[in-house]
């Protein structure tokens, strides 16, 4: 599937696992709650230290897969166990937010994903947290990729990108 379709996938997904590379070569994956601001760039919060921190240091080349729609299946033609999927996969560059005002905007693009509701609170809880929250960037390098296994009404495999 193309770049869009990944993009709606990352959008949709209520996590991200975005895997890292550890100082001794191991990987290092972990389910983030990530926004995107626009074709490119990601962003995620958390704490000042530990895993991440140390792996983007080392090495900020990341990984973000996601996963959506997923469903256990019979297949409608052959009886077969399936399961169907949109998945969205990316790679990018991670780095630490020092700019004040890029941080404050990435919080806003978070909290706007997941707690628009709450948005009232959110100048209370920068004044709170700002200093000892972390925010991370994600840039892609390129573009995403997706892939998919449904199945139209008449039962049959959508392949190729065809959309119903």
């Amino acid at each position: 599937m193309d770049s869009a379709f990944a993009m709606e996938v990352l959008d949709k997904a209520p996590y991200i696992t975005v895997s890292f590379t550890k100082s001794d070569g191991s990987p290092y994956g972990v389910p983030l709650s990530l926004a995107r601001k626009d074709e490119k760039t990601f962003y995620f919060h958390g704490a000042l230290e530990g895993d991440k921190m140390d792996c983007i240091a080392y090495n900020p080349k990341v990984a973000l897969s996601a996963v959506t729609r997923c469903t256990p299946t019979v297949g409608p033609k052959d009886g077969s166990f399936t399961l169907q999927y949109k998945s969205a996969m990316a790679v990018g560059i991670a780095e630490v937010v020092t700019d004040k005002a890029e941080k404050i905007e990435a919080l806003r693009i978070i909290c706007q994903r997941f707690l628009p509701q709450h948005m009232d609170a959110f100048a209370a809880a920068i004044e709170r947290s700002l200093e000892r929250t972390a925010v991370v960037k994600i840039t892609l390098t390129e573009p995403p990729t997706g892939k998919r296994k449904q199945y139209d009404k008449q039962g049959e495999e959508m392949k190729w990108q065809r959309m119903e």
